[in-house]
């Protein structure tokens, strides 16, 4: 599964999600998985290493 497609299952699942704590775990998870899609995109357009620093 693609960073991608793991994003849109996770909107998929908020927008059928009626628990609130339910609802607030799949943000987090939703918060977490744009912040990974994110870093994938700045390796790939050499705007940060993937090295590591040391």
């Amino acid at each position: 599964m693609t960073i991608e497609q793991h994003i849109e299952e996770l909107r998929a699942e908020l927008r059928s999600a009626v628990d609130m704590d339910e609802r607030r775990q799949i943000e987090g998870e939703l918060v977490l998985a744009q912040a990974e899609r994110e870093v994938i995109w700045a390796e790939q357009d050499g705007r940060v290493s993937a090295e590591p620093p040391f």
